[in-house]
């Protein structure tokens, strides 16, 4: 149990933190609000990604540019396949708040924190990681609304000043600035001889933001009327998972036919990291602008998506 522990730790610290964090904001309410603003996601994010730079080989960056297949590939089947299929799942979903909420998860952008931390965690490249991030949150502007209006019929502004400010702040930068410090031999040297510790650091960031969303949408749960049935539940989170293994099923048969087989752990550990939590700021020109404000919460959590 102990080496499980010391494998996994994780893992199992995702199995405990994300139904606690439900169970915090559905019992206690509004008293978790100072917890979620103490746990900026922005500045976490950031800090997490600096992290993961500064321990990046920059090497590993100039390979993914020369050699963009990957990167294009995870922007493909993020953008285009998932969409697509959460079109075809959503009308299965047994309340209309999952079905938007689906929608809304499988359209957004790739989360700026947890794909370079699930990639590293994976063995894969984190180079690649971090240049879909860059893509995915640059284009979101356009190709999200685009497949929410295909779902939904809502109309939604995203704000190009908003994301560009929050995509230089939470990812260019901190990125710049831990390559840049890479220059520096001793700093390098160091980077290179903790990598496991600093990774361990980033991957605890990310752990405060799996908590602070958990209990963000336990107390959406809480405030925002009856609680759906468990069968709804079950439902929305088998569609989840589907979602989920169709896309990595697909991109392996893409990356094996393209020849890229020392490509598939890139493509695979970070194609189904996603971040719906932009869309919080969204405005949505629709009469059932309540049904996209409430429950969507939960699937978007289900989703891993909201770190």
């Amino acid at each position: 149990m102990t080496h499980f522990l010391r494998r996994h730790w994780f893992l199992a610290a995702l199995l405990v933190l994300i139904p606690g964090g439900l169970g915090l904001g559905l019992e206690f309410g509004e008293q978790v609000t100072g917890f979620g603003k103490f746990a900026n996601p922005r500045w976490i994010t950031a800090a997490a990604l600096f992290l993961m730079s500064f321990t990046l080989d920059s090497s590993q960056l100039r390979r993914s540019l020369a050699s963009p297949g990957p990167v294009v590939l995870a922007t493909l089947v993020n953008f285009a396949l998932i969409p697509l299929l959460a079109l075809i799942i959503a009308p299965l979903q047994l309340t209309r708040d999952f079905q938007y909420g689906l929608l809304i998860a499988a359209s957004a952008p790739c989360t700026m924190a947890a794909a370079s931390v699930w990639t590293r965690q994976a063995g894969g490249n984190d180079a690649v990681s971090l240049l879909v991030t860059l893509v995915t949150n640059s284009v979101c502007v356009v190709v999200t609304p685009f497949w929410i209006r295909m779902g939904t019929g809502a109309d939604v502004e995203l704000g190009f000043d908003q994301m560009s400010s929050r995509l230089l702040m939470a990812v260019l930068i901190p990125g710049l600035v831990g390559q840049l410090l890479r220059l520096s031999k001793p700093m390098r040297e160091f980077a290179v001889a903790h990598k496991p510790q600093i990774s361990v650091v980033a991957m605890a960031c990310i752990l405060v933001l799996v908590l602070a969303s958990a209990s963000e949408c336990g107390l959406q749960l809480g405030t925002g009327g009856a609680v759906p049935d468990l069968q709804a539940i079950v439902l929305v989170w088998i569609s989840c998972i589907a979602l989920h293994l169709i896309a990595m099923q697909v991109a392996l048969l893409i990356a094996k036919a393209m020849g890229r087989r020392s490509h598939i752990p890139d493509i695979l550990a970070e194609l189904e990291q996603r971040e719906p939590s932009s869309l919080h700021r969204c405005r949505l020109g629709d009469p059932r602008q309540s049904h996209l404000s409430r429950l969507p919460q939960l699937p978007r959590s289900m989703h891993h998506d909201r770190w």
